[in-house]
């Protein structure tokens, strides 16, 4: 997983509420369990014309002029500002994997769905809770190019402007995703104490182990 130290990018403004995971990533690619290669498919039936398919060719689909991913002055955009309960719906891990992907840092919204807020620290995104009026407010400056920096080990974010706004993460996931730590590198962290515990659990019942 990648780590999240400081963060320096666009941000591209998705000014809807409620958007849950099967728009994130509609169910028809839930079939992959990869973790890999959902960017394309990141909010698909907002994103296309036509209906997206499994391992389909996304390079010769029509786009939706409208929609903000298709809008060429937020390119490369590491940095999603929405609205309030993002990732709502069901639990699927394939949405953060879709953000992932496309190329999303960090989300940044009022408030988000429990088990889709803690997949995306398990995922290497970093959600971010702000008050409804200072992501109002952010809606409001933003424009094509701007950018915002995010300091995880600071927990604040620097506007163009200059201005710092504090955020709030547990230290648990703070340290997870800063030293960019899975659910199994966590584990592979204490390998030298379980692979003592199977040596001992073999002198004590080898019959376990023959």
């Amino acid at each position: 997983m990648q780590a999240f130290k400081k963060v320096t990018a666009k941000v591209m403004p998705l000014d809807r509420a409620n958007v849950d995971t099967d728009a994130i990533i509609p169910k028809q690619f839930l079939k992959s369990i990869r973790r890999a290669g959902f960017g394309p498919y990141l909010f698909d039936e907002w994103r296309y014309e036509d209906v997206g398919e499994p391992e389909m060719d996304c390079s010769q689909r029509p786009l939706k002029k409208d929609f903000v991913l298709n809008n060429p002055d937020y390119q490369g955009a590491e940095i999603l500002l929405t609205r309030e309960n993002f990732g709502c719906g069901s639990s699927r891990e394939h949405a953060p994997w879709a953000l992932e992907d496309y190329g999303f840092r960090a989300v940044i919204a009022p408030s988000f769905a429990d088990i889709f807020f803690n997949n995306c620290f398990k995922n290497g995104i970093l959600p971010i809770i702000l008050e409804a009026e200072v992501v109002d407010s952010l809606f409001k400056e933003l424009a094509a190019g701007y950018q915002l920096t995010i300091d995880l080990e600071a927990q604040t974010i620097i506007t163009p402007k200059g201005e710092t706004i504090q955020f709030d993460v547990d230290e648990t996931r703070k340290y997870r995703l800063y030293n960019g730590l899975d659910d199994i590198a966590l584990t592979l962290l204490q390998a030298d104490k379980i692979k003592a515990y199977e040596v001992e659990r073999a002198k004590r019942a080898p019959w376990l182990f023959t």
